[in-house]
């Protein structure tokens, strides 16, 4: 069976992406992988003289509650589509160019929670296109943003 990938942060841009790869899965007879990247930030290290113990969940857990919001905001919309959520630690980029090996097509948004607000393409996506192994699908934000 064939898997689309889409990259998903809870941004409204991933938002578009995630619905767009749903229609696009519907259209191909596809299965849709919604996936979710989480890592610990540096600045969680860097407490002082006396490290202070980092637990993982602490930002695995809110990365799965995200997607799984995300995919509910869908509603009846991929009732037809099967979808898997998958949640990995890692840089997005990486994440999602590892998660596209063997897939049909990646879809991810123009941009997302992070970076500048006034680019063109976010750097997940603008890595994701330098690096995906597989065709990949940019999802601009609507035409009335003004970013």
């Amino acid at each position: 069976m064939n898997t689309i990938v889409v990259g998903v942060d809870g941004s409204e841009g991933s938002l578009d992406a995630l619905e767009f790869a749903v229609a696009e899965a519907r259209r191909r007879g596809a299965d849709v992988k919604a996936v979710a990247a989480w890592h610990i930030p540096s600045a969680a290290y860097s407490s002082g003289f006396v490290p202070f113990p980092v637990q993982t969940s602490d930002y695995e857990e809110p990365a799965r509650a995200m997607l799984e919001k995300s995919i509910a905001s869908l509603n009846g919309e991929r009732a037809d589509v099967t979808m898997t959520p998958v949640v990995r630690q890692g840089q997005a980029a990486g994440v999602l160019t590892d998660e596209a090996r063997g897939a049909e097509l990646l879809v991810v948004g123009s941009r997302g929670l992070g970076g500048f607000r006034g680019l063109l393409l976010g750097s997940v996506s603008q890595q994701c296109a330098s690096h995906t192994p597989c065709p990949i699908a940019i999802v601009p934000p609507p035409k009335d943003d003004k970013s």
